[in-house]
């Protein structure tokens, strides 16, 4: 049996984002991008980051911090993403610990949709 998918859903990983970050499945919403995103964050995936990162803003590599340990994901708010739309907002908090200390990441993120696939864009 899976376990619990990170992203806060409470869907198996392997029937929520993990079918995201095996390739099987692109994510159909901007809010499903950004759950398999942060999901992608805890379980260690840079591949899946940086091939959902919108080549125009997208960093040539990327290096997680493996102390970091992702806890949980709060959705604040969300503007357009939707099934029919090609651009969106999701602003959250994810949840972390570092070093024995608790905190918080908060940001409200981009998203486009080009030729069918969501990219994240940026973050304001």
């Amino acid at each position: 049996m899976s376990t619990s998918c990170p992203c806060g859903l409470g869907e198996p990983y392997d029937l929520c984002c993990g079918r995201f970050h095996d390739g099987s499945r692109t994510a159909p919403t901007a809010e499903l991008l950004m759950r398999s995103r942060y999901c992608a964050f805890a379980v260690g995936d840079p591949a899946y980051l940086l091939g959902t990162w919108h080549p125009t803003t997208r960093p040539k590599r990327l290096r997680l911090d493996d102390d970091r340990v992702w806890t949980g994901l709060e959705i604040i708010g969300r503007t357009g993403g939707g099934l029919l739309q090609n651009e969106g907002t999701v602003e959250f908090r994810a949840h972390y610990r570092l070093q024995g200390r608790s905190d918080a990441q908060h940001e409200n993120s981009r998203f486009v949709r080009e030729a069918g696939r969501w990219f994240y864009l940026d973050a304001r």
